[in-house]
């Protein structure tokens, strides 16, 4: 006889049933007999031929690996219990899998903020101790106040620690450039560029590349949050915050964004694609997918077609050689941008 099982019914049976595959071990009869165990998963093979580009000096993978799931530091708009998921499962040990898995699937550098005391004490293990060559990009957290001395105390500490270029922290950059304080993150560049490494500017806010530009700060990179708004919480936030999906920075300020700072991060892709053309300094998008948001493919395509030099994925380990794949596929098969590669 058949009848319609419902959702209820099959989980109760299926629990019930794998509690009695935990029994057969009290009743003599061993269980891998009763539940034999699946053949693990091949090993899915190495991406390899992921396109490269130039930083000043550094030879950089045309994707970069995001460090924000490495510390734990997640967006995932109401889904706070999120936050805790990613701590319990990227430990120590699978965030060192995870940059070996980098590696193995062509993408040579990490970007990483100093949020954690943790942070360079595993990247260092994973290049002194377990033989890793993955670059460092990597943006001080102290604050950049006048006389620089907090900021450039960790800066000496990471150079000292082997860092191959650092950048300005965009949640900085940005209220210093609504604070009309520019010449703080000139002088902050200026400073870092004194201890020989690459250092860039990131932004959330198309402004401050506009400012710098504008100012001459000689940043030799941006990194720049860069997506489409065509996904739901974008359509949402449009629609609260009274602005289009061709809105421009213009009565914008720092608490809109921090109010949606878990919805949106691009606020303008359309205007932030034009003004890049005039740019000749390498551009790294960064939050492509939207933190999730849009599909990999979709925001991949999006980001170099309109002008990113890089892009900066935050992947889990299992993620990283779909995600190469699907880079090296899009890079493969793209036609003529409108602005020419500046890295």
């Amino acid at each position: 006889m058949s009848e319609q099982i419902s959702r209820r019914v099959f989980v109760k049976g299926s629990v019930l049933a794998s509690a009695g595959a935990a029994l057969t071990m009290t009743s003599g009869l061993p269980a891998a007999a009763a539940a034999p165990a699946s053949p693990a998963a091949a090993p899915l093979a190495p991406q390899t031929g992921l396109p490269k580009g130039k930083i000043g000096k550094l030879e950089v993978s045309r994707m970069l690996l995001g460090g924000n799931l490495l510390t734990h530091f997640t967006h995932s708009r109401e889904l706070r219990y999120v936050y805790n998921l990613a701590a319990h499962y990227n430990t120590p040990k699978k965030i060192l899998e995870t940059l070996a898995t980098a590696e193995q699937n062509g993408v040579n550098t990490l970007v990483i903020h100093t949020a954690t005391k943790e942070t360079v004490k595993l990247l260092k293990r994973h290049r002194d101790k377990e033989g890793g060559k993955i670059q460092w990009i990597i943006c001080p957290t102290n604050p950049i106040e006048p006389g620089l001395a907090k900021y450039e105390e960790q800066v000496q500490q990471v150079v000292d620690d082997g860092v191959d270029a650092i950048y300005i922290w965009g949640v900085q950059s940005d209220a210093l450039v609504a604070a009309e304080k520019i010449d703080l993150v000139g002088k902050a560049v200026d400073m870092v560029k004194t201890h020989g490494v690459p250092c860039g500017v990131g932004a959330h806010m198309l402004g401050v590349v506009q400012e710098c530009e504008k100012n001459k700060i000689p940043a030799d990179f941006y990194i720049k949050t860069f997506h489409h708004h065509r996904y739901e919480s974008a359509v949402t936030v449009t629609a609260l915050t009274g602005h289009g999906s061709n809105m421009t920075e213009k009565g914008l300020n720092l608490k809109t964004l921090e109010a949606n700072h878990d919805a949106m991060w691009c606020y303008t892709p359309e205007e932030t694609a034009e003004f890049m053309k005039t740019v000749t300094k390498p551009w790294i998008a960064f939050k492509v997918m939207a933190a999730g948001a849009i599909p990999p493919a979709d925001a991949f395509r999006y980001a170099f077609q309109n002008g990113a030099d890089f892009v900066l994925a935050g992947m889990f380990d299992y993620e990283i050689n779909e995600d190469v794949r699907i880079v090296t596929e899009t890079l493969a098969g793209l036609p003529q941008r409108a602005r020419p590669w500046r890295g």
